[in-house]
C-alpha cells in the first residue's frame, strides 16, 4: 500500500497516530470543528489505532482511526482531512491505510454528510441515522414514565455484570472498551428482581459530558436510564448520540435538548445493526468513533 500521497504541492506521508504530539491532533479537529479536546485524543489513542497524514516538516494533515472489537469486526472514526487537502484525495489515502491494517474485519462507521459519498464508493453501505442531540441542561426534567424496576449505581469493578447484556445489544464483545470508559465514567443500571436489564453512562466529552452508552429493551427504561443523568447535570452541557426517533427521543427534546446535526451508520461487509423489538438495544451511542 503506497505510505506516501502527493496532493498538489503537498506530499504526505503515513505515521502511526501515537507519533504525534497530542496538541497536532487537537488542532487538526479545531479545524474542521470538532469538539475533542486533548485528554479525548488520548483516550482514543489508547482505545484503538490509527495513522496521521504528516508533511516533511510534522505538520499534520489529516487522520484516520479504528477500534478492533475481537478479530473480525472494527469501527472507523476521527477521519479527518485538514480544509487544504479535503478535495485532494486525502480522505480517500487515510482510509487505504486503515484498510490494509484492518484486514479482513467486518467493519462500519458513522458518516458525515461531507464524507458520505466518499463512503459508498469505498464499499460502504448505508444502514441507520444517527441524531446528535445536545445543549445546557435545564433545571426541572419532563414527566417520566414508571419505573419498572430499581435504578442503581455500579462500581467499576462490577463491568462484569454487564457484560453479556452489551454484547447482545451491541452484537460483538465490546469488554476492553467498556473497561475504558468505565475509568472516568458513572455508570448505573436498571434491575428487574435480580437481573440487570439496562445500563448507561456519562462521562466528560467535548464542551461538557456525554450520556453513552446507553442500553435498554424499551423507551421507558432508557428515558429513566438517560434521566438519571441530567437530573444531576443542570446547567451543563450535555451530549446525545441516538439512533432512535420515537418517545426516548421526544424526552430528550422535551429536555431542551436541540438536534444539531445527523450522521449516517454504515457498514462493510456483514450487515452491523440487526435490531429486534423488545430485545436489548444500543439508545445512546459511546460515540460517534466508537459505535
Amino acid at each position: 500500500m503506497q505510505k506516501s500521497v502527493r496532493l498538489k504541492s503537498f506530499e504526505l506521508i503515513a505515521q502511526d497516530i501515537n507519533s504525534v504530539d497530542v496538541s497536532l491532533l487537537h488542532a487538526l479537529s479545531m479545524g474542521v470543528g470538532w469538539p475533542h479536546r486533548p485528554k479525548d485524543w488520548d483516550f482514543l489513542r489508547r482505545a484503538g489505532r490509527g495513522i496521521v497524514a504528516v508533511d516533511g516538516i510534522g505538520r499534520v494533515f489529516g487522520s484516520a482511526m479504528w477500534f478492533p472489537h475481537g478479530d473480525d469486526f472494527a469501527t472507523i472514526g476521527l477521519v479527518i482531512t485538514s480544509p487544504r487537502t479535503q478535495a485532494q484525495g486525502n480522505g480517500r489515502w487515510l482510509m487505504e491505510q486503515v484498510f490494509e491494517q484492518c484486514g479482513d474485519r467486518n467493519l462500519s462507521l458513522n458518516s458525515t454528510k461531507a464524507a458520505y459519498n466518499l463512503y459508498i464508493s469505498l464499499g460502504f453501505t448505508k444502514e441507520a441515522i444517527v441524531y446528535q442531540y445536545q445543549g445546557d441542561v435545564t433545571p426541572g426534567l419532563p414527566p417520566l414514565p414508571d419505573l419498572n424496576g430499581q435504578l442503581s449505581e455500579l462500581s467499576n469493578d462490577k463491568l462484569h455484570e454487564i457484560k453479556a447484556l452489551d454484547t447482545q445489544a451491541f452484537g460483538i464483545n465490546r469488554e476492553r472498551l467498556l473497561a475504558l470508559l468505565s475509568e472516568g465514567a458513572s455508570i448505573c443500571t436498571l434491575r428487574r428482581g435480580d437481573e440487570i436489564v439496562g445500563y448507561s453512562m456519562c462521562r466528560e466529552f467535548g464542551r461538557g459530558h456525554l450520556v453513552g452508552p446507553i442500553v435498554a429493551s424499551n423507551d421507558q427504561d432508557a428515558i429513566h436510564l438517560v434521566a438519571v443523568h441530567l437530573k444531576d447535570l443542570a446547567g451543563q452541557f450535555v451530549r446525545i448520540d441516538t439512533r432512535e426517533t420515537g418517545p426516548f427521543a421526544e424526552f430528550l427534546q422535551q429536555s431542551r435538548l436541540t438536534l444539531s446535526e445527523t450522521v449516517t451508520t454504515m457498514s462493510k461487509g456483514r450487515r452491523f445493526l440487526n435490531r429486534i423489538d423488545g430485545e436489548p438495544a444500543v439508545f445512546g451511542l459511546a460515540g460517534h468513533a466508537l459505535g
